[in-house]
């Protein structure tokens, strides 16, 4: 324990940012990491729990109290050493990870929780600055070959620990470009794709191969969800050609608002129009559709409504308004009662900062529109009560809205996809399969994922991705080296 007193004497200290008027002109990063000086203050304040809580609550049990240490005493490769040994990605998570280590840490129980995620963003920047982060090949080659269907974070983590264990990796992606949701889905003012192409040079030089615009089933897929392909494999080629194939796949199949109206133009998916912009950013050609001077309405209050926010904004909306079905959450929640578990409560976030209305406890009824374009939504507002939903007598009102994106979340990921496999489905969709080992119905296929857990964070596929690829290799070899 670097500062046994450092928790009393210091104060937490958040980044610092680039202000709301110049970042709203760009899709660049804002948020800038700590300098060394900054980061060794923030990890003199941890504690160094007996129990460390924050380990538990963070997915990939990142043993945070032992880099925060090595950051206080300027041990900075060390540290990214510490860091790297349960999470491949730090560069993403310490981005757009939502912390939930914060919420479990000691301090958080009657102060402000150690600045952990800022830590992390820290150190990965460092180690990439300073060329630390360098490829790990294999000693020597299992002569195994494995394929990993789906380049998000879930695949991504499996086929780096599977390659770096002597295995053939081939990724394919039916995009033109790597990362999945890291790539199409998460703006780049809030995650440059660089970070990810930096990292597949890492990859490529352990081995790993990846294909693109390579579609693995049978049937087009659904609208709302991108597919550059270009070539088409069957899942029984894929197999014939492979020892074993990893299923980790996005949730991209998108929750409807079948209301009167739904099918007037300017009515989006979420993705069908933060998809096409993260291309357009990648000079992959323009967004069909445009915010600029519209009244846009998000439908939906959560990590992606905000994304259409920030981008909204970035187009030049006239105005942007979220609304959600939920009731408005706390402003702070009560710590006793709810320390270490996640907790409900207000959140607002840098897209937020940058101008919207946001309201709470509203549900829509109508799009209302002329000419085949929508023009407003009718709502009513509702109350809950023993976990029902009750609308309000005489609460309806209308919204101005010339585009309205549906953010609700996402069912389950395509089921074509797991169709074409013949793998077995639970209630919700998803493939079924456990943490215990991965392994779906069909002989030699894993999944692993939102595609397996559902839609969930970055840090959860990370850690479903370890965990497979520790199976994977049990299966192939008999045992693993590999770290669950």
């Amino acid at each position: 324990m670097g500062k046994p007193t450092g928790f009393m004497e210091f104060q937490r200290l958040n980044e610092a940012s680039v202000p709301v008027a110049e970042r709203r002109k760009n899709y660049h990063e804002f948020v800038q990491h700590l300098n060394d000086d900054q980061a060794k203050i923030q990890g003199a304040r941890c504690m160094d729990c007996g129990i460390p809580f924050c380990v538990s609550g963070c997915p990939v049990n990142n043993i945070i109290p032992d880099w925060n240490d090595l950051v206080y005493r300027g041990n900075w490769r060390e540290a990214l050493d510490v860091l790297h040994s349960t999470n491949n990605f730090p560069e993403f998570t310490g981005r757009i990870c939502p912390a939930p280590c914060e919420a479990a840490c000691t301090l958080n129980i009657n102060n402000d929780a150690v600045g952990i995620k800022s830590i992390e963003h820290a150190i990965i920047d460092k180690g990439g600055e300073n060329g630390w982060v360098v490829p790990q090949p294999a000693e020597r080659k299992t002569g195994k070959k494995i394929a990993v269907v789906g380049s998000g974070p879930a695949g991504l983590a499996a086929a780096q620990q599977l390659a770096r264990v002597g295995h053939s990796v081939t990724v394919f992606e039916k995009n033109s470009r790597i990362g999945g949701l890291l790539r199409y889905g998460i703006p780049d003012f809030k995650l440059d794709k660089g970070l990810i192409d930096w990292r597949m040079a890492q990859m490529q030089a352990e081995g790993v191969t990846f294909q693109t615009s390579v579609f693995i089933g049978k049937e087009a897929l659904s609208e709302c969800t991108t597919n550059d392909a270009q070539k088409t494999i069957s899942p029984d080629e894929l197999l014939k050609k492979f020892d074993a194939v990893i299923l980790s796949g996005g949730a991209e199949s998108a929750r409807d608002l079948p209301v009167p109206g739904r099918e007037l133009q300017g009515v989006h998916y979420a993705l069908e129009f933060l998809i096409p912009q993260n291309k357009e950013v990648a000079g992959d050609g323009r967004n069909p559709i445009r915010a600029t001077g519209k009244h846009v309405v998000v439908i939906g209050g959560g990590d992606t409504g905000s994304d259409c926010v920030g981008t909204s904004n970035r187009h030049g909306a006239l105005s942007v308004t979220q609304i959600e079905v939920m009731p408005r959450p706390p402003e702070h929640e009560n710590k006793p009662l709810v320390w270490p578990n996640w907790p409900m409560k207000l959140r607002t976030s840098s897209s937020h900062e940058e101008g919207v209305d946001r309201d709470w406890a509203i549900v829509t009824k109508e799009f209302i529109g002329n000419n085949g374009k929508v023009e407003k939504l009718r709502a009513v507002r509702v109350e809950w009560k023993d976990g029902k939903m009750i609308e309000i007598a005489g609460s309806e009102f209308e919204l101005k809205a010339d585009l309205v994106l549906l953010a609700m979340g996402f069912v389950s990921p395509e089921q074509k996809i797991l169709e074409a496999f013949g793998v077995e489905k639970d209630a919700r969709g998803h493939i079924k399969a456990d943490t215990e080992n991965y392994r779906t119905n069909k002989d030699k296929v894993f999944a692993a994922g939102d595609m397996r857990r559902g839609q969930s964070l970055v840090v959860w596929a990370i850690r479903e991705g370890r965990q497979c690829a520790r199976s994977v290799d049990e299966y192939l070899m008999g045992s693993s080296v590999l770290p669950r």
